[in-house]
């Protein structure tokens, strides 16, 4: 039996690393959200459509902590079920864009030759569409719908999975240790389990961490330029451009979507590594 080389099994062995402040107060931050958004529309138990015309911009409350809006909706309830369809909508976009993004990365640098040329000039292709301009363009054939907005987001991020896994798997396909297990007659699934995904999912997970980001604030983004989802949807940014013309009245109701977003942004940028870790 041919004996392994030393740097062989040393590739595969994990690395430990400590958790920063940083990241562990953006995982309290997004385990909050998580919750928030998963738990706040059963626990609120109240119709963020439903409309009460006499509580019109009525104060806060200890029954109802966030007031009610300018059409006499619970504040607490259209912020969770926002929150909630935030949140969906950016972990859908970016786990169908990571998914065949990796794969078709993989395949690029696994095969080479004409079937990494023309996916690389697909890529390209798309990529030289900007991502907010591809989102728009589908909106247009339906306005106010949640799957242009998706399908767009989606197209909009897969490029960079493609990208940083075929760039990184040509090097790493080259190296020793895939050298080493390909002459010790290893197959392609053991050779990226043990070789190319340990290297290449903390990556993926920061492309990962700044997709979320991405995709929850173009969704703010494009409700509030209003081509976006359509009032009467509980989404953070349509709640923004909503509530704007009472900032006077009740600045809270302006805030609270506000601070929900720029928490959850804070959360995710909080995630990426920072120096000094230990291993």
């Amino acid at each position: 039996m041919t004996a392994l080389p030393p740097d062989y099994a040393r590739h595969d062995t994990p690395v430990r690393r400590r958790l920063t402040r940083a990241q562990a107060a953006g995982i309290a931050l997004l385990v909050i959200i998580g919750l928030f958004a998963l738990l706040g529309p059963w626990l609120v138990g109240i119709d963020p459509a439903r409309q009460q015309l006499d509580r019109f911009l009525e104060a806060p409350s200890l029954a109802h902590p966030l007031g009610f809006d300018q059409l006499g909706r619970s504040m607490l309830a259209r912020l969770a079920h926002g929150a909630q369809l935030s949140l969906v909508l950016a972990l859908l976009s970016v786990l169908s864009a990571a998914v065949p993004g990796t794969l078709v990365g993989l395949l690029a640098a696994w095969r080479g030759g004409w079937l990494e040329r023309v996916l690389a000039a697909l890529a390209d292709a798309v990529l030289a569409l900007p991502g907010l301009l591809l989102v728009l363009l589908l909106a247009a054939f339906a306005p106010g719908g949640f799957w242009p907005l998706y399908v767009g987001i989606s197209l909009a991020l897969w490029v960079e999975y493609f990208r940083v896994v075929r760039a990184a798997s040509r090097i790493l396909l080259a190296s020793p240790h895939v050298e080493a297990a390909r002459l010790l007659g290893f197959g392609p699934w053991h050779i990226v389990r043990r070789h190319l995904l340990p290297e290449l999912l903390p990556r993926l997970f920061t492309l990962m961490r700044f997709g979320l980001a991405g995709a929850v604030l173009a969704m703010a983004a494009l409700g509030f330029v209003g081509v976006g989802l359509q009032p009467p949807t509980p989404e953070l940014g349509v709640m923004m451009i909503e509530l704007l013309p009472y900032y006077g009245e009740a600045p809270w109701l302006v805030g609270a979507p506000v601070l929900v977003l720029f928490l959850t942004l804070l959360g995710l940028l909080l995630l990426s590594p920072q120096k000094g870790l230990h291993d």
